[in-house]
């Protein structure tokens, strides 16, 4: 069980945040002690070449001042007060032969390199040299300088000190890291853990969810940053699909309720005239009567795949350019006679031209569905103005006012929903998706529908639409 859990804990990702940020930090930490190393060995050579260099200084001054007798007692008490183990010299002449030196059986490994007399003559800047005597892990910091035109001096001095110096920063560095890199690993756990946390309650919500809890949404802290960011946008787009399934349900219903009056009439008719019909006359009627129902149902049907493929942007859009002011006059020709029967005057002011990017057909049948609507519902004496006019540079407004029965303001804000229809609407013959399909047109030519309206005063729908970009 054990096991198993350690191998659930692996393929998370605050295990995985965790790795990442010990590694990290274990890299870095790595690199800034390679970078103090070094910058450490760098100051302790040249301290030590200082020192080196401050003897030969002196070694040379009191050449010049006493002789060399001088500076062979100086170099043999030099090496007797600081340790025959931790410096040694050699007065060398230009071949490389030996004048004189201090006691060497410690440094008797340590030869006289000639590459770096040759250098040293051809030159004259001091030469330094670092060696390891074999079998000791201690280096030798190794200068060769001149003291006169005819003596050279050799001196070794042992890095012993600096070892031990390094080698405790070593130590200290080690321990120092393993206890870091362990915080560090805790450190990281816990911002991990921190940080995953919303993004685990984000999966919870979703599991809940997906068991049917659709009122579930994932908290929110305040604070602002990217989880937060995330949670809000996980619940808005809860809260657009909660509201698109009660939609769907609510739409569901109205087509079940459509659906059904028009199918019941074509069964009562045939059972009616199966049970009482006798002449070829009845079965002619109710066979016109059965053709007259299916296309209601075919226009019903038709018409929620149109919305349906605008909504979605599946139906693509031609964007031919469009003389909207011959449309709309085009339109209020079309709706003329109509009007007239029922003794309701139209009016249209479309004087004028301005080209929008569409589909001719759609905005056709946008205009109609809402001249349709206009006419219907304005009774005999009553009046329809439509208006075209542009909306600066930018667009074009369609206005189409009657004097009809109004909308009540508790229908006002779902007139455009699909299958919605109102008390009043409910006498007159219509399937309730007219100004859905209008909307759905208008929008998916960048455009909108919206309307003013009151009881018994009348209704106002304005169409806004964009100018073409050529134009």
């Amino acid at each position: 069980m054990c096991f198993r859990k350690l191998l659930n804990l692996r393929s998370t990702l605050a295990f995985r945040l965790t790795i990442w940020y010990a590694g990290i930090f274990t890299v870095s930490s790595f690199v800034a002690f390679l970078l103090f190393y070094t910058l450490i060995l760098s100051v302790i050579r040249e301290r030590t070449d200082q020192e080196l260099l401050s003897q030969v200084n002196r070694f040379s001054v009191l050449l010049s001042k006493e002789g060399i007798a001088a500076v062979e007692n100086a170099t043999i008490i030099e090496a007797q007060a600081a340790g025959v183990k931790k410096v040694f010299f050699r007065l060398l002449q230009p071949d490389g032969q030996v004048y004189s030196s201090t006691n060497v059986s410690y440094w008797q490994d340590i030869g006289i390199e000639r590459a770096a007399i040759q250098e040293l003559l051809q030159g004259n800047a001091p030469v330094f040299e670092t060696t390891v005597i074999p079998h000791r892990k201690d280096k030798v910091r190794i200068l060769y300088a001149m003291l006169s035109p005819t003596m050279i001096l050799q001196v070794g001095q042992a890095m012993e000190t600096y070892s031990h110096l390094l080698n405790a920063f070593k130590e200290k560095f080690t321990l120092t890291m393993s206890c870091l890199i362990v915080i560090a690993a805790g450190v990281g756990w816990f911002m991990a853990r921190r940080a995953v946390s919303s993004v685990e309650a984000v999966t919870r919500t979703a599991r809940k969810i997906s068991s049917g809890v659709l009122q579930e949404r994932v908290p929110v802290t305040g604070g602002g940053d990217e989880i937060d960011q995330l949670a809000i946008t996980f619940n808005e787009m809860l809260d657009r699909i909660q509201i698109l399934l009660a939609e769907l349900r609510e739409m569901s219903d109205n087509i079940a309720h459509d659906l059904k009056s028009p199918i019941t009439r074509i069964r009562g008719g045939a059972e009616v005239t199966l049970s009482t019909g006798k002449s070829l006359s009845d079965f002619e009627s109710m066979a016109a009567g059965t053709v007259e129902e299916c296309d209601r149902l075919l226009d019903m049907i038709n018409t929620m795949l149109m919305i349906s493929k605008t909504e979605s942007g599946l139906s693509s859009l031609s964007h031919e350019e469009i003389d909207i002011f011959g449309l709309v006059r085009g339109a209020c020709e079309l709706f003329e006679p109509v009007a007239e029967d029922k003794g309701v005057s139209l009016d249209c002011d479309a004087a004028g031209r301005s080209l929008i990017a569409g589909e001719s057909p759609m905005i056709q049948r946008m205009l109609s569905n809402i001249l349709d609507n206009a006419v219907k519902y304005t009774p005999p004496g009553g009046s329809v103005e439509v208006s075209v006019a542009e909306d600066g540079k930018e667009g074009v407004v369609i206005s189409v006012k009657d004097t009809g029965t109004g909308i009540p303001p508790s229908d006002l804000s779902r007139i455009f929903e699909r299958f919605y229809r109102g008390d009043q609407s409910r006498s007159q013959e219509g399937t309730g998706l007219g100004l859905s399909l209008a909307r759905a047109i208008a929008r998916a030519h960048g455009g909108d529908i919206s309307v003013t309206s009151g009881l018994n005063q009348g209704s106002a729908f304005t169409i806004t639409l964009p100018k073409s970009a050529s134009h």
